[in-house]
């Protein structure tokens, strides 16, 4: 038994009805066409609700993580905020004043304000204090934060500065907010969800996401401040140099995968029987290295830089242009995080879903929206949080040597390995639609191409990670110490 998908349901049963409509009217020769258009439309709007609600999950997760990290609780302003009041007083008689939908809010909240309250008749210290929100017990800490941030910048002054070019000062947040958006439509988020899927989508969304440093430069240059002008550059000449890794990664996985379809990748590593991440596990590194890099995260965020440049490229910025431009640093994260899980996780597909996707009952949750949920927020804590409070912002000329010196060859001995293992190791008698799949076995043995890969690296990364020679002088860009302890060096004599 498979549940019906986003997808089926709106073009078997919308597409059905639009046609019907349209019989007998002028446009019965393109009611097909219409019914194609409303059925992509909704089900790109389905995903891109998914994408954008569930957003607000990794900016809780990000706020607690490193609330946690640094010893303390991180946002705890909870949803009993939204109506409890002090010394007796509620929101609810100020949303009395609003008109026409004041009345029913303001009820409602007093009756909140009553049921979930702090008044404790057995707690006199409590009743004290009157309605304290953070007395009693707490309804989504911090969650909602996100929320009230929001509603504070929709409601601050946009202000253009005096010598500014006020044309490009305004069309460059669109320019970085557009395409993250028309990516975020165009990610999968399930077997049937999504809309447009053209066979080349894969070379769409990293071209479109080559987009936002234009606009990135575009507003710190059109800005007319040595700050964010500064900023500009260094955004435009870290993204340039991070997007050729970035894509000869993802060819890698397109040609292991056979592909350039999102779901044709992601349904591959479902019936191939393996991961892509346990194929190359090199290219899954070097795909979140080059991702913290495009997203300016730490420590690649020399383009915003708040210590030496205030707020960097977008310096100049402020009201709902500012909180857009922030929440397009997000999504941008957040589409790596998916991408990533899309690429090299599975996507949608449970961990080993070929096993026991045919259980009744319990196989409907094999392959869902929630693993793709599941897999970007492990991906986002794991990765993008961690190494925000792990690591140091690095200089400049370091970043740009790390990406051509380091990932720049990489990227392409990944794509090699990537071709080796399409040519002379993949067998397609292996991938099954149903079952479980081995696609990548040694001879008789099953499975033994991903495991040796993965026990390879994993033991390459240990001795990397542990061979360190603290006696000897390290090369330039790897120095993160001095070997003179502070105050003995003379000048002159280094």
């Amino acid at each position: 038994m498979e549940l019906p998908t986003v997808r089926s349901l709106v073009y078997d049963n919308l597409g059905g009805v639009i046609v019907n409509l349209l019989d007998g009217t002028p446009l019965e020769g393109q009611a097909e066409a219409i019914a194609a258009f409303t059925g992509a439309l909704i089900t790109s709007l389905v995903g891109f609700a998914a994408i954008m609600l569930s957003m607000f999950m990794i900016l809780w997760i990000e706020r607690k993580q490193l609330g946690r990290m640094m010893d303390r609780r991180g946002a705890m302003t909870s949803l009993r905020s939204l109506w409890i009041g002090e010394n007796g007083t509620t929101a609810g008689a100020w949303w009395d004043m609003v008109p026409f939908i004041g009345k029913p809010i303001g009820a409602v909240n007093r009756w909140l304000n009553a049921s979930f309250g702090n008044h404790d008749p057995d707690r006199p210290t409590v009743d004290r204090v009157n309605n304290r929100s953070w007395m009693g017990f707490a309804i989504f800490p911090g969650f909602f934060q996100n929320v009230a941030d929001g509603m504070k910048f929709l409601i601050k002054e946009h202000m253009v500065p005096e010598r500014a070019d006020k044309l490009v000062f305004e069309v460059a947040p669109y320019l970085v907010i557009s395409s993250t958006v028309l990516i975020l439509g165009l990610i999968p988020m399930g077997a049937g969800i999504y809309g447009a899927n053209p066979e080349l989508s894969v070379l769409f969304a990293m071209a479109v996401f080559g987009i936002a440093p234009i606009g990135v430069f575009f507003g710190g240059w059109a800005s007319n401040n040595k700050y964010t002008l500064i900023g500009g550059i260094r955004s435009a000449v870290q993204l340039t140099s991070y997007e050729i890794p970035l894509l000869l990664t993802v060819l890698s996985v397109c040609v292991v995968s056979g592909s350039f379809n999102f779901v044709e990748i992601v349904t591959f590593q479902g019936q191939s029987g393996a991961w892509n991440l346990f194929l190359l596990p090199l290219g899954g590194a070097l795909f979140l290295i080059s991702m913290l890099a495009e997203v300016e995260r730490i420590p690649f965020d020399m383009p915003e830089a708040e210590a030496e440049l205030v707020e960097g490229w977008w310096t100049e910025y402020g009201g709902m242009r500012f909180g857009l431009l922030f929440a397009a640093e997000y999504m941008r994260t957040y589409a790596a995080c998916i991408l990533f899980a899309h690429f090299f996780l599975g996507g949608w597909h449970a961990p080993f879903s070929g096993v026991w996707g045919d259980v009744p009952i319990i196989g409907l949750a094999s392959t869902s929206i929630i693993w793709v949920l599941l897999k970007a927020w492990l991906v986002f804590a794991v990765v993008f949080v961690w190494a925000r409070v792990a690591l140091l912002r690095i200089r400049t000329d370091q970043i740009l040597e790390f990406g051509w010196r380091i990932l720049l060859p990489l990227s392409v001995i990944n794509l090699l390995v990537a071709v080796l293992f399409r040519l002379f190791l993949f067998d397609p008698a292996g991938v099954v639609e149903e079952g479980l799949g081995n696609a990548w076995g040694l001879g008789i043995f099953a499975y033994m191409l991903p495991v040796i890969v993965t026990v390879v690296s994993l033991g390459l990364f240990f001795y990397l990670l542990n061979d360190e020679d603290k006696d000897a002088s390290p090369e330039r860009m790897f120095h993160v110490r001095t070997l003179e302890p502070a105050g003995t060096v003379v000048p002159g004599t280094e």
